[in-house]
This record gives structure tokens, sequence and C-alpha cells, in this order.
């Protein structure tokens, strides 16, 4: 039986060692720019234009054709998508499994909407490849996938959100008030796939500290973590030193952002994926 794991690419992700894995790119619409958020694009030059263009931005979502291509040969896919309350990709996904199992009798495509998107996404991407080479059953994997779902969050501190406003989801007056005098938003992705703020902070010191003290309120101990960044290095490898220096170990990476997330997520923007609770760990206390 062939598996295959197949996200959009708001997961930050390009391959995956010794499993079959695929991307669809979502775009962004720059004027009558057209990024694809694939390997071949150029996101320094993305950014720049970002910044200085006025006019109203978008994303847009991949197409069912594009999913099932993705799909490729496989028995069974496991298909993530990127939060369906900031996109269309998710239903463009379920169609997409609708067409390849009436075409392809026997197989099977289990999508799931992730609530979520970037960090968070890779660790579900990890728990699924895990299991793969584990040797567990295809209904065995969607299962557990669903358990870990209830047990990961994400978090995350902007810099900027004038793509926000850009793209008509919130007032121009309110973005115009983050970022200056270097005001972060901290927030978390909702039960509902939202993002939901949390903190106003000056600063990214304090913003950092906000980050500590939500992981605390999680219950995150030891958990898997994966902090990605966009232009901001420093940033996550303090935040990094911060949790080590917190919880006594860093499990886990630090990715850069691709096209999509690092359109929501401007330069200087922190997201972080992680595991919580996992092992009926009490909650961290001082």
């Amino acid at each position: 039986m062939k598996m295959k794991i197949v996200a959009d690419s708001s997961a930050n992700l390009l391959s995956l060692p010794d499993i079959d894995f695929g991307v669809v790119p979502l775009h962004i619409i720059v004027g009558e720019n057209d990024y694809i958020d694939d390997d071949k694009i150029d996101l320094t030059a993305m950014q720049e234009n970002l910044s200085s263009y006025k006019g109203k931005t978008s994303t847009s979502s991949p197409s069912p054709h594009e999913w099932e291509n993705a799909f490729g040969d496989a028995d069974v896919v496991f298909c993530i998508t990127i939060t369906s309350s900031l996109s269309g990709t998710y239903n463009s996904a379920v169609i997409a499994k609708d067409i390849y199992e009436h075409n392809h009798t026997g197989r099977k495509v289990y999508v799931l909407d992730s609530l979520s998107t970037g960090p968070e996404i890779a660790l579900f991407i990890e728990k699924i490849a895990e299991l793969i080479k584990a040797g567990f059953a295809p209904d065995d994997i969607y299962k557990t996938l669903l358990e870990y779902k209830d047990k990961t969050h994400l978090y995350f501190s902007l810099a900027s959100l004038n793509n926000f406003a850009k793209n008509g989801r919130i007032s121009p007056v309110i973005a115009a008030g983050i970022g200056l005098l270097g005001v972060r938003v901290v927030g978390k992705a909702s039960d509902e796939g939202t993002l939901l703020p949390l903190d106003k902070c000056r600063g990214e010191k304090r913003a950092l500290k906000k980050l500590i003290d939500h992981l605390k309120e999680c219950g995150y101990t030891d958990g898997k973590i994966i902090i990605a960044h966009n232009n901001n290095e420093a940033g996550a490898l303090e935040l990094k030193k911060l949790i080590e220096n917190t919880f006594g170990i860093f499990n886990g990476t630090i990715q850069k952002t691709r096209a999509l997330c690092s359109y929501y997520a401007e330069p200087g923007s922190l997201l972080i994926g992680f595991e919580a609770s996992l092992c009926n760990h009490k909650p961290y206390k001082d």
C-alpha cells in the first residue's frame, strides 16, 4: 500500500526524508504580480513588493486540480490544509478528494482542516510520517492524528498587521498602530481556526516573555516545538534560549517562513507550534 502526505505551502516544508510528500502552493497576489509559493519563488522580491505596494493584496487557494495532481498515484493520501477560516484551501482539497476517490476505486484520501498554519501543521506532518514508518493502518493513523491535534497549539508574535489591512481583514487604522514604536501583537490560533490576539507588547523582549508565559499556561514541559521566523533568526534563537532556561530543554527546530506565512507573519514575526500535556505532565510552575 502506497501512502503519501500532501500539504499546502503554509506548512513551510518542501520535502520530508524517507516519506512520499507533496506540496501544493498557495498564491500571493500583489497588484499584477502573482507569487507562487513554491521552491522557485523569490521571497525577498515578494516582500519588498508587499512593503512598497499601497493597493489591495490577497492570497489565492490551490485549485482542486492542483490537489489531485499532488495526490499522484498513492493508495492512501493524508492531506493537511491551512485553517479554513482564512482560506478556501480546505474546501478545494475536499473537492479533490471526492474526484480522486471517484476516479480511483479503492483509494482513500483523508483531509484534515488544521485550524492553524505554519509550524503546527508541520507538527501534524511529522506525526503522520512517524506513524507511517511505524506501520500503523491508515484509519488508525487518522484517528491518532485527531487525538494529537487536541494536544498541539500555535502562538505568534506579529511585528506588523499591514498585510491584514491590505487584504481587508482589519482596519488600516488598527494596523497603523502595530509596529509603531516596536509594538507587537502576541496571540494564538483559536479553537475555531481564527487568529486571536491576546497581548500588545512594546518591544520584542516583552513579546518573547509573553510567549513563555503562554507556554506555561498551556502546560508545556518538554514537548516537540517548532519556531518559524520571518527574517528574525535572532528573535527565534533568543526564544529558543528562553525555552531552554525556563523548561530545561528545547525539543525542537527553527525554520524560516515561506511565502504564505511570510504574507501574514511579516518581517520580524515569529510563529510557534508546540505539543503540550502529551504525557499528563502537570502545568509548569515557578
